[in-house]
């Protein structure tokens, strides 16, 4: 399966990402031949964090997100990180690129936190979904329906919304991220 030609945003803040959930989808993608961006709230280094408390490595972002929109891209991914997560849900950039890439159909993606993103965006109402087992209230309550699974690929709304619960579960939801990419999603729709 190859993503040539393909284009993937990520989206994280400066600080709090969770470093696996940043660094092996980007990974992935780029393995299967995607050109990923990065682009974070400033233009300077993401201080990452293992397990949500101990300093992780340090990724340089592509860019801003005032440098950023959704044209050209395929597909945009949200990685997880409680802080990276709470801190993203109340930017309104990252609001806006998310409800652009749900508008034109394209894949949206989140793990594990990153949903809150997608709760404060109004993009879950009567869409499957999963997450960190402590996001099922908040997704609940928006008006999603939260599955307890690995990953789950909702195509019902218009465009694909891919989420997956936790940094174990990154395997699985990178590589639904490139089916989806590659035409592939439909075999792993629930």
């Amino acid at each position: 399966m190859s993503l040539d030609g393909k284009n993937v945003l990520v989206l994280t803040t400066n600080y709090g990402t969770e470093q696996v959930e940043l660094q092996k989808p980007v990974a992935a993608l780029r393995r299967a031949g995607a050109h990923v961006v990065v682009a974070a709230q400033k233009s300077e280094p993401v201080h990452t964090l293992v397990s949500d408390r101990r300093p992780g490595e340090t990724v340089r972002p592509d860019q801003s997100f005032a440098e950023t929109t959704e044209e050209g891209f395929d597909a945009v991914v949200v990685p997880g990180g409680t802080v990276n997560a709470d801190h993203l849900r109340t930017d309104e950039a990252a609001q806006r690129l998310v409800s652009g890439f749900a508008a034109s159909g394209k894949p949206v993606a989140a793990i594990c936190h990153g949903p809150w993103l997608l709760v404060e965006s109004g993009l879950i109402r009567d869409r499957e979904l999963t997450s960190y087992p402590s996001l099922r209230t908040d997704l609940t309550n928006a008006g999603g329906t939260w599955r307890d699974q690995e990953v789950v690929v909702d195509t019902s709304g218009g465009y694909p919304l891919i989420t997956s619960r936790k940094p174990d579960d990154v395997d699985a939801f990178s590589e639904a991220i490139v089916r989806a990419l590659t035409g592939a999603g439909a075999e792993a729709e629930s």
